[in-house]
């Protein structure tokens, strides 16, 4: 035979296979109808196994036997997600636990931020909700998040990404720990300064004070000059130090916020290398809200540590026609070389594409949990 008969063979044999794969399909809308009267799970996990484990036993060569297993799971995927489509055209998959708002409470409430009086974190908040705020800052994240948890703030401002540094890692783990929800963003621009006592100038300073990411962020400025550098917990306590000391050979590279906040003067302004340096806040909360006109949502979930379980995973967003926009992983803690995904996506949660995918991956992957929608 050619290559043009053995080609129009493969043609018709794939007119077959696309003819029974609709007659499959039809047949699972079928499948759907009985489990929305029923009210029986989409997704039954031992009833794929099986039906795996024996269309392989079809096969007669282990290189098919894998094609088919793939093929199978692939199809099976589509079916399922059928079948959420339809549950989610009859109304059938139920309300997602999160109250819509019109807009946020930004009056009258009580903001918590992590640092000290002049951190960034301070001028997002301030930016966010207002210069007028009732606020007050505390050690640590986690410190921060359980202010909220446990009422003594409505909202709490915490550092989630850096364009250059990547992501606060920190974040991520206490937003899966604690039953708290992102409820807005708000991302600054980051711009370092040398702040020096007033009246200091350049040819005084002898020592800098620091976060040690900012002085890696400053090396390139700080290499003109012979200074000790020291690090400290954060730039607003190396602000607060040098204003406390009050020795004009003393400096801090920080933002120009701290040094209004502590009487500094600006010594020399962008000290760090990137123009494009700014840092993403999350405004987080411990109700259950979001905006009616939000469209970005944070998720995370955890997948069987088996070949292809991501896959199958994200292919909810793919079918739902969503944007994913960011994924990160981190480890699970007890559980070597197993993750947790923390995943954005666009989308609303008063979509009906939106409770479809939630409700598939709800359904096949571990411990599911919505981050908020903003």
């Amino acid at each position: 035979m050619d290559l043009l008969q053995l080609r129009e063979q493969i043609d018709s044999i794939d007119e077959k296979i696309v003819s029974l794969y609709e007659q499959r399909m039809e047949i699972c809308k079928q499948v759907a109808e009985y489990k929305i009267q029923t009210g029986k799970k989409v997704f039954d996990r031992q009833r794929e196994t099986e039906k795996l484990a024996k269309v392989k036993s079809m096969t007669h060569n282990d290189f098919n036997s894998h094609g088919i297993e793939e093929l199978f799971e692939q199809i099976m995927s589509m079916s399922r997600k059928l079948q959420y489509q339809l549950l989610a055209e009859h109304g059938s998959l139920g309300k997602l636990p999160f109250i819509g708002v019109d807009r946020l409470e930004t009056q009258k409430v009580r903001v918590v931020f992590q640092g000290a009086e002049g951190a960034y974190s301070q001028a997002a908040m301030m930016q966010y909700f207002g210069d007028q705020v009732n606020s007050f800052h505390v050690d640590t994240f986690r410190d921060a998040m359980s202010a909220i948890d446990e009422g003594s703030a409505d909202f709490a401002v915490l550092p989630i990404e850096n364009s250059t540094a990547g992501i606060v890692t920190e974040i991520y783990d206490l937003l899966q720990e604690y039953e708290n929800y992102i409820v807005g963003e708000h991302i600054i621009k980051i711009e370092h300064c040398l702040l020096g006592v007033p009246g200091a100038k350049l040819s005084d300073i002898k020592t800098v004070f620091s976060h040690p990411q900012s002085l890696m962020q400053s090396a390139r400025f700080l290499g003109n000059y012979d200074w000790q550098q020291i690090s400290m917990q954060n730039n607003a306590f190396a602000a607060m130090k040098v204003a406390e000391d009050g020795n004009k050979s003393q400096a801090a590279i920080a933002g120009e916020h701290a040094g209004k906040i502590y009487g500094l003067e600006v010594l020399q302004k962008g000290v760090n290398q990137s123009d494009s340096n700014s840092t993403r806040f999350i405004i987080v909360t411990n109700q259950k809200i979001f905006k009616k006109d939000a469209g970005k949502i944070s998720i995370c979930f955890e997948v069987p540590h088996e070949s292809g379980s991501l896959y199958h995973m994200l292919s909810h967003f793919i079918y739902n026609n969503l944007s994913m926009t960011k994924i990160e992983s981190r480890p699970i803690e007890g559980r070597n070389w197993e993750y947790r995904f923390f995943i954005d996506f666009e989308g609303n949660l008063s979509d009906s594409a939106v409770k479809n995918a939630l409700r598939g991956l709800r359904d096949e992957a571990r411990n599911m949990k919505i981050l908020g929608n903003y």
